[in-house]
């Protein structure tokens, strides 16, 4: 095999030979180092050399990418790792491997941050029916994480810190939204612990790609929430009740009223098929808690509390509409958003002290404590604090004699303030207490 010290002329000059695939021009300088040539006119460096007895090629690269002096130093090089006995393919997939896991891990910093994992927790919620906790969590995320720290949002979520969520939370806190640094604590609390929860079948498997080991919020101590204490007076129950109209927000928070205080965004949704006519009772969904599936609540009203439900099917089906609420579209509900607006707006004209929409269900069950309606009864009428083995396993009385005694009972009570036969006195919390 003859060999010439490679040059730019001779490159030029060599062809590919008539009946050949490829045919090689040898370099005298590098012996392992030759240009390869292929009957379509290809030219390139090669480099060929042998480890444990078998041969390698290698392509170093096209003779118009590559100088001659180049390539001779890559052969160089690559008859220096046959020497050491390293196979330069095995070398090669090696880098390139590593490469592409430091490229996956960039892609992955930029992709897997803190807010993609809010975000991700957020649209979990949504999926759910959580859909108010998701509208609360979505805020702070908002004020207090996208808007007050975008560094920290855009930043891996499986590198965030505990010092980097503890100074969030307690800058929110010394700015007197003790309410809001606890809700910022529990979502972002709760976020990670779902991408933590990598063997959950019932996770998304959106969450594992976060790759979370550690909860940075573990460290944080938990901040309580401060128990509201509002209670209207029955003189301020009736003027409420009076400022009520026929509107479909004000039938919204009567209903919510009359039967025993439900939760507003659980009214909102019922539809006709939640109503029957002909036992009265009114079925509503409770996804609070922990719940995969909503919890299914039965309240067999009292006649105020039917009518109300009577005419607003009559108005649904007018509308062509299956809910009972429907919004302007007559496709989805009222926003469970719009009642609390409307209790603050009848708090102000009242004069006196303000209170929402929690207060008139605290109301509602303590002036059900004041009727002797005991605790285990206001709970299933109240659809809270049903939890434990014994209540989601095995207690599968529907209550419903029960909660149907406690609403007669409520309407008859709630009658009496509206028209005025019953006194204002002052409940005797103690008593009620001892009651309970």
């Amino acid at each position: 095999m003859e060999r010439k010290n490679l040059t730019i002329e001779r490159i030029k000059a060599f062809n590919c030979l008539p009946g050949k695939t490829q045919v090689f021009l040898w370099d005298k300088e590098v012996p392992r180092l030759a240009v390869r040539v292929t009957s379509s006119g290809v030219k390139a460096f090669i480099f060929e050399g042998k480890l444990d007895r078998s041969t390698i090629r290698w392509t170093i690269g096209k003779t118009g990418d590559w100088t001659i002096e180049d390539a001779r130093i890559e052969a160089r090089r690559l008859q220096s790792l046959l020497d050491k006995g390293i196979d330069p393919r095995e070398q090669d997939r090696q880098q390139k491997a590593e490469k592409a896991a430091k490229v996956a891990a960039i892609e992955a910093n930029q992709k897997y941050t803190l807010k993609a994992l809010l975000e991700t927790y957020t649209d979990y919620l949504d999926e759910r029916d959580k859909g108010k906790s998701a509208k609360a969590a979505r805020s702070v995320i908002k004020v207090h994480i996208l808007e007050a720290a975008p560094a920290l949002a855009g930043k891996p979520a499986n590198k965030v810190t505990a010092d980097e969520v503890f100074s969030l939370i307690q800058k929110a806190r010394e700015a007197g939204k003790e309410r809001t640094a606890g809700v910022l604590r529990s979502t972002i609390n709760a976020a990670y612990n779902c991408a933590r929860k990598r063997f959950d079948t019932a996770i998304p498997i959106e969450f594992k790609k976060f790759n979370i080991e550690n909860n940075p919020v573990d460290p944080i101590s938990t901040i309580p929430v401060r128990a509201g204490n509002r209670t209207l007076s029955k003189d301020e129950l009736k003027s409420y009740i009076a400022a009520l109209g026929d509107n479909t927000i004000d039938m919204a928070l009567k209903l919510a009223l009359y039967s025993g205080g439900q939760r507003m965004a659980e009214i909102l949704r019922a539809e006709i098929t939640d109503w029957n006519e002909d036992t009265k009772t009114l079925r509503l969904l409770d996804p609070k808690g922990k719940r995969r599936t909503p919890r299914e609540h039965l309240l067999p009203l009292g006649p105020a509390a039917s009518s109300i439900v009577t005419e607003l099917v009559k108005q649904a089906k007018a509308k062509d509409s299956p809910l009972l609420f429907p919004s302007k579209t007559n496709k989805t509900p009222l926003h469970d958003s719009m009642p609390g607006p409307r209790v603050t707006e009848i708090a102000a004209a009242m004069g006196g002290d303000q209170f929402d929409l929690r207060d008139i269900r605290r109301t509602v069950e303590t002036m059900l404590a004041g009727l002797n309606v005991s605790r285990d009864i206001r709970a299933q009428l109240l659809s809270h604090g049903i939890s434990g083995v014994q209540a989601v396993h095995y207690d599968r009385y529907d209550y419903l004699k029960e909660k149907h005694a406690a609403l007669l009972k409520w309407e008859r009570h709630l009658n009496r303030i509206a028209s005025g036969e019953e006194e204002n006195k002052v409940i005797d919390f103690d008593k009620v207490r001892g009651r309970q």
